[in-house]
């Protein structure tokens, strides 16, 4: 099984991350959506707008992760060009830079 991006075929660890991260999206989707119904506990307000800030933030990031798959350029470090690794991206599905840009630039 392969998903068809930008023109090309993408092999099958790609379509199953894929698959993954859009049911990740989904799981996010429906939390950020009970995180901002009103509790009426003005206590528990501070806690969840935390957690509101968190999920927003994973969102984004899978969300990019997403575009760049859709783009062709998943695989690709947005800081020197050169290759992410494949088990980098299986463990961090989000990583837009390689180990050593990620060290060095603190991102």
């Amino acid at each position: 099984m392969s998903i068809q991006t930008s023109g090309t075929t993408q092999p099958h660890w790609l379509t199953a991350l894929h698959a993954t991260l859009v049911s990740q999206f989904e799981e996010q989707s429906a939390r950020l959506t009970q995180l901002t119904a009103d509790t009426g506990d003005p206590q528990q307000a501070h806690t969840q707008a935390a957690l509101v800030a968190a999920t927003r933030q994973s969102l984004e990031q899978i969300t990019g992760a997403l575009r760049r798959i859709a783009e062709g350029r998943y695989e690709v470090c947005e800081k020197c060009g050169g290759a992410i690794p494949v088990e980098r991206l299986q463990a961090l599905p989000h990583a837009r830079f390689c180990v050593p840009c990620q060290q060095k630039h603190g991102h």
